[in-house]
């Protein structure tokens, strides 16, 4: 990635800054994750993406965002994965010329909107991509039984081994994109719907020679609603885990 020349000083206070915050069934949380979002950034722009909500998040965040100009609704016609809706939700605020950065995030305070300044805080030095880091000095999970812990944990120690990547929790989702990063990372051929799109994002960014940073945050338990993980989500995952890898190794048998 080339050093934008462009002063970055306002990232701190969200100038230039979509949130992209996608929904299902988040009605509870909705309201207040927006306020402490917008209250971090108050520079920065929310964008809720939401599948069709049945308990009405939808149109809660149409009336949040009648009342709030800083917040916009992308609105999608059904459940159909969180991949999906970031790769939706990504590309619209590249559609928006006055965006810098995105950030992805949870809808349910699992990600603490107060750390988002320092979230961004590396893109205004020399990074493309930053994580929000569970796993290193600094970094936790709140909440959690030691069951979950363990999935997760092994989740990313199995990417990591089989990817041949470096950092250190490559299954959370609340990261930093500096614009430049995400228009040139493979948006259109990403294709885990669940959470193996995580993983998925940071692999095409790592390929593409980026920048990549990790700041530790702490990670808390759903404050309200249920959580989306299934069975299906984790199979889905560990395959697309083996299949980046084999691509990877695929594409270097073609060449000369």
């Amino acid at each position: 990635m080339e050093a934008e020349t462009e002063p970055r000083v306002g990232l701190a206070a969200g100038r230039g800054v979509w949130v992209v915050l996608p929904t299902y069934n988040e009605r509870e949380n909705l309201p207040p994750v927006s306020h402490a979002i917008l209250t971090a950034l108050p520079q920065a722009h929310l964008l809720v993406v939401d599948d069709n909500s049945p308990d009405g998040t939808g149109r809660l965040a149409d009336e949040l965002a009648a009342a709030e100009p800083r917040i916009s609704v992308l609105h999608r016609p059904g459940k159909q994965g969180l991949g999906a809706a970031y790769r939706e939700g990504f590309r619209w605020a590249l559609e928006q010329p006055d965006t810098r950065a995105v950030v992805q995030m949870d809808a349910d305070f699992s990600h603490d909107p107060a750390a988002l300044p320092r979230l961004l805080a590396p893109l205004m030095t020399d990074a493309d991509l930053v994580l929000g880091t569970r796993y290193m000095r600094g970094g936790r999970t709140v909440g959690w039984p030691l069951q979950r812990r363990l999935i997760s944990q092994a989740g990313t120690l199995f990417a990591r081994t089989v990817l041949l990547l470096p950092y250190r929790d490559l299954t959370g989702g609340f990261k930093a994109w500096r614009r430049e990063l995400l228009e040139q990372v493979r948006l259109r051929e990403a294709s885990a719907t669940g959470y193996g799109f995580q993983v998925e994002m940071t692999w095409w960014a790592h390929r593409r020679g980026a920048r990549i940073r990790q700041v530790p945050i702490v990670f808390r338990d759903r404050v309200a609603g249920k959580s989306k993980m299934s069975r299906a989500i984790l199979a889905e995952a560990l395959l697309m885990v083996l299949r980046l890898r084999w691509d990877a190794i695929s594409k270097r048998r073609r060449e000369p």
